[in-house]
């Protein structure tokens, strides 16, 4: 049995997986100007920096919004497309072992796909995601680097910016604790240091992100929950996500390779 290639094609950015005997093995990403180029790119790279012949590649999986781009075989090899949500839950499901969950695809926009054993709907999102704060972050702070962005929220302090509970009750609400948001940026100044504002608007991204993913679980009896894609390598998603487990009674998880779970279900949805 040869190699199946997962690829999750993005406008820029394009992920690949290889899988092999159940195995996910050395998953790279490329940026490049547009899907084309990226897929072709990435591709090229994996095969190279893993030794791999064209002959021992048995199927190419194409996934993700750029997919669309591509119509046929890729360096000549047969070639299937798969249904983003669906590889969503796939990757999700395989990285995580849960299978009675939601899965939370933080990209440009956020996506909310229902795993329930192998039925994988998708549920619902919000205009919210790393597009979001890109785009927030190049108007307040003249950048769009994420990383550099996530290295000024580093040195930031959130409550500088951020309107808390306790800053505006002398004890706790019902089911509200003093350290709980009351309202994102309500405390904000003119002068507010770029750190302070840095952390806000990643706060406030995967807070609204993680209410929004437990409002969607609203009616189940699901608790947990799979942050997939390039926001779950946040560092700041361990200060954002623990308080947001304990105000809604649920878990959040990040697989090995979150941002790659796409690419992870594309691959696993072939079948010979």
């Amino acid at each position: 049995m040869g190699i199946v290639i997962g690829i999750d094609v993005g406008i820029s950015t394009t992920k690949i997986v290889g899988i092999k005997g159940g195995r996910v093995t050395a998953p790279i990403r490329i940026t490049a100007a547009d899907p084309i180029t990226s897929l072709y790119g990435a591709f090229g790279k994996y095969l190279h920096d893993n030794g791999i012949e064209l002959s021992q590649v048995e199927q190419v999986m194409l996934t993700g919004v750029g997919s669309a781009y591509i119509n046929g075989p890729v360096y000549g090899l047969p070639t299937t497309k798969v249904e983003e949500f669906v590889a969503d839950g796939l990757g999700a499901r395989y990285e995580s072992k849960l299978d009675h969950t939601i899965v939370v695809s933080m990209g440009t926009g956020t996506s909310f796909v229902l795993c329930d054993g192998d039925d994988m709907r998708h549920i619902g999102g919000i205009g919210v995601g790393g597009g979001t704060l890109a785009g927030l972050s190049r108007l307040l702070l003249n950048t769009s680097d994420i990383k550099q962005v996530a290295s000024f929220a580093m040195q930031g302090d959130v409550q500088n910016v951020d309107l808390l509970i306790g800053d505006i009750s002398a004890e706790p609400l019902p089911n509200l604790p003093m350290d709980v948001t009351a309202s994102i940026f309500a405390k904000a100044q003119n002068d507010a240091r770029k750190e302070d504002i840095a952390a806000g608007l990643i706060s406030m991204v995967l807070q609204t992100i993680g209410s929004a993913a437990w409002l969607s679980s609203r009616g189940s009896d699901i608790r947990d929950f799979v942050l997939i894609g390039n926001l779950s390598l946040l560092s700041q998603c361990k200060d954002v996500f623990p308080p947001l487990e304990k105000l809604y009674n649920i878990r959040f998880h990040i697989p090995k390779y979150s941002q790659y779970c796409t690419a992870i279900g594309a691959a696993l949805s072939y079948k010979k």
